[in-house]
């Protein structure tokens, strides 16, 4: 017979998945309800900008109750508004706005590679196998996906877009490394999230200028395959469930598992926007891009969780660091950091965000 103290942590282990599966179907929608704006007449920047303003005014209450944080990690949350929020944003409704949301995606999902690639290229640092296995399979996978014997089966200035979206992704990635970790100075991840998107809205704010928006158009309608969608309904969507509750939900699971749990449980993004689009928007994928885009997610999915490289006996000589004992990029939420493995998937997610 199990006692309370047995149960509970069962407990908290089946509400963080639970919590994790609803923050990973929370920014697997983004896309589809920001494609029928976008349709609508909405410019792509304008409907980043209606969602990071719309949830800035919500995480307002918990920006002032850390405030001091915007004074001890200006930086910090600088590079977390450009690059988590508004970069990742700008460059992903971009790209959905000229190639299928669930394309754009799983080119996103290159950003564990790239973040494989500068550990190994940049910051010299040994990385094991099977994060390069998983490089390959994503690189491979993506192929298919756009079909490149065919001359790329889908709009360039799209595919260029959503490749920017995993760059920052990549970039937001690495940011974590001077986010997390333990210690009496690691910020609280709610603070670092309410600031960024707070940042974030403040810079999409300078490149789309709201004030130029045809506020009427809220009043209208957008098409979802056919059927009559309002916009303001949308943008709730948008704002409330792909944003404040993606995000709060991530937050809670993370802090009822451990990141690379729910990190692992954040790669059903990828399948919850491209079955959402499917169905709500009618963007059916061919055989060859749903074979890639398993291959993409496995690829992501092996080197997130590989098995850190064995460190060298001696250290490396002609200028590369020691293996032993070097930090990795961490994700955007503490967590211990462990030698040259790729960081833990940002839970909330910024990406596409």
């Amino acid at each position: 017979m199990h006692t309370a103290s047995e149960r509970r942590p069962g407990r908290a282990k089946s509400a963080g998945l639970a919590l994790a599966l609803v923050s990973a179907v929370a920014f697997g929608g983004s896309g589809v309800a920001a494609k029928p704006l976008i349709s609508a007449g909405f410019g792509s920047l304008q409907v980043v900008w209606l969602r990071a303003a719309g949830a800035a005014l919500v995480m307002l209450p918990i920006a002032w109750r850390h405030r001091r944080l915007a004074l001890r990690r200006p930086v910090l949350l600088a590079g977390y508004g450009l690059l988590g929020v508004a970069g990742v944003q700008a460059c992903y409704f971009v790209a959905i706005a000229r190639i299928p949301v669930g394309v754009a995606l799983l080119v996103e999902y290159l950003g564990p590679a790239l973040v494989l690639g500068w550990v190994r290229l940049v910051q010299r640092r040994p990385v094991s196998r099977a994060a390069a296995l998983g490089v390959v399979l994503a690189v491979g996978g993506l192929s298919c996906v756009v079909e490149v014997w065919s001359g790329l089966g889908f709009d360039a200035v799209g595919l260029l877009f959503a490749l920017a979206a995993a760059c920052c992704q990549a970039a937001y990635f690495l940011l974590g490394d001077h986010g997390s970790g333990a210690g009496t100075d690691t910020p609280d991840p709610l603070g670092v999230i309410a600031y960024g998107i707070l940042t974030g809205a403040a810079l999409l704010t300078l490149v789309a200028h709201p004030w130029t928006l045809d506020w009427s158009k809220l009043g209208g309608s957008a098409r979802m395959d056919g059927t009559q969608v309002p916009n303001a309904l949308l943008v709730c969507w948008l704002v409330l469930l792909a944003t404040v509750l993606a995000y709060g939900s991530g937050i809670l699971a993370v802090r009822r598992l451990s990141p690379q749990v729910a990190g692992v449980v954040a790669f059903l993004e990828a399948v919850v926007a491209t079955v959402l689009a499917w169905f709500l928007l009618g963007e059916h994928l061919g055989a060859p891009q749903l074979i890639g885009g398993v291959a993409v997610l496995a690829g992501a999915f092996v080197a997130q969780s590989a098995t850190p490289a064995r460190a060298p006996a001696a250290p490396v000589t002609r200028g590369r660091p020691e293996a032993a004992g070097t930090p990795q990029p961490a994700g955007p939420l503490p967590a211990a950091p462990a030698p040259t493995e790729l960081p833990d998937p940002p839970t909330p997610r910024g990406h596409q965000m």
